[in-house]
This record gives structure tokens, sequence and C-alpha cells, in this order.
């Protein structure tokens, strides 16, 4: 039985919690593989990780962030065949709309790749009498994305590619239902040249959510979840008072 862990620090690493849930081929409703469930310490070591890598990525001046994104998406275009047939494996989805899925999230890393351009600040003289206006765009630190089962390409490919184009860190918690797209899609911004740690992918449940919910070195939290959790992305977005998050904000899908 194929097991999946989680991808921190630049690599796969297997999961320590001793719990697991079933991923299943859509095609035969047979159990394809065993997924790890990260434990609260699990996600913090992730959240640990990212921490001590982030201030120098942030240091890495934008051209070069950029450059990773333009060699990212070429790596997305010559495994496009390989990522598909993955997503669909897990997902159901036919193949050619598995490949629309990660196309709608390549389209985000192609636009990020201006972000030496977008990630300018402004300055307006003469807003109001004697008042002059500047505004500068730093990196919050790590970000988090908790992504759903619909779409496990194009989902955390929105959120992971703004945030870390920015000079951001990310921890992303995909679905525990199709949590193999994901993990490939961090091993190949590695490829393209990530510095390790910059995007953790940690597998779990409720219990994972709730750890990155309330992680205190996490600064932006985007979520697409269901209605009924929107109140509490809300309240900590609040209480941080830092957390226009990598999607701007929490959606439904």
């Amino acid at each position: 039985m194929r097991e999946i862990g989680h991808f921190i620090g630049g690599k796969k690493v297997a999961g320590t919690s001793g719990r697991t849930s079933d991923v299943f081929n859509p095609a035969t409703g047979e159990v394809q593989a065993k997924v790890a469930l990260a434990s609260d310490a699990e996600i913090r070591a992730a959240v640990e990780n990212a921490r001590q890598a982030q201030p120098k990525w942030a240091a890495t001046n934008p051209q070069r962030r950029a450059r990773v994104f333009m060699k990212f998406v070429d790596l997305l275009n010559q495994n496009m065949d390989e990522l598909a047939t993955l997503l669909s494996s897990e997902h159901g989805k036919t193949v050619e709309d598995s490949k629309g899925d990660i196309v709608r999230g390549l389209e985000v890393c192609e636009f990020v790749i201006g972000i030496p351009h977008l990630s300018k600040g402004e300055f307006t003289e003469g807003a109001g009498p004697a008042i002059d206006m500047y505004s500068i765009r730093q990196p919050v630190g790590i970000g988090a994305g908790i992504t759903p089962f619909n779409f496990p390409g194009m989902i955390p490919m929105w959120m992971f590619a703004p945030a870390i184009a920015c000079g951001n860190a990310f921890i992303l918690k995909p679905s525990e239902r199709d949590p193999s797209l994901p993990i490939r899609l961090a091993e190949l911004m590695i490829e393209a040249g990530l510095p390790a740690g910059i995007l953790n992918v940690v597998n779990g449940d409720k219990s994972a959510v709730d750890a990155l919910l309330t992680d205190p070195d996490i600064g932006a939290i985007s979520l697409s979840v269901p209605r009924r959790s929107r109140a509490m992305s809300m309240a900590r977005q609040h209480r941080t008072a830092s957390a226009p998050s990598a999607s701007a904000a929490p959606r439904t899908t």
C-alpha cells in the first residue's frame, strides 16, 4: 500500500502521528494509498522550518524570485500529462479536465512573474493640503492555505504563488482526499530553484486545520471552507491585524 506523508524542508517526510486516512481510486472505489494526518507537533515543525527559511527569501530580490516562477511554469508545461494523470487518479476528473484545473493555477504563476513591478510601492504628492502619501509593500512572514477537494491543483497555486513571490514562506494543508498533486507541485517548486522551507505541505484533518489557525507565527491564512467556518477565520484576521491573505480573503468554492 502506497503511503503519503508530508513535504517539509524541501523533501518528502513520513508522518509520525500514527494516524492515517484512506485515499480512494474514484474509478474503482478501492483504497489506493494511506495519507498521514499531521499531529500538532508536525504542524509546528513545518511552521518552524518555514520561519527559519523565510527571512533569507524575503531578502532575495524580486527579480530572482520571479525567475523561480519562470522555471516553475516551464516545469508545469513539461510535466502536464503526469500532473493531470495524478490529479485524475485521486479526484476522478477526466485527464483533460484535470489539465484545465492545473492550467488555471499555472496562469496565476505566470501573473506573479511580474512581481518586480507588482510589488512596487506608491507615492502621491499633494494628496491634500501639505499632505503627501506613500505605501510600501512588505512580506508578512508565513502564510498558510487550507484548500478543498474539488480543485487540488488550481486553488493551491492561487494561494501559494502570490504569497511566495512576495517574499513569504507558505504552509499548504490540502484536502486529505487528494493529497498527491500538491506534494508533486512542491517538488517542482524546489526543482525550479525555490529554497527548502519556503513551501511546506502538511496533510491532515480538522486537528491540523485548528493547529494552523491558532499558530502564533502564521501571519496570514487563506481559506476555502464552508460558510460556517468563515467566522473563525474573520475573527482571527481581526485579532492579528496582519492577515490580508495570499488570495485576498476567505472564499467558498
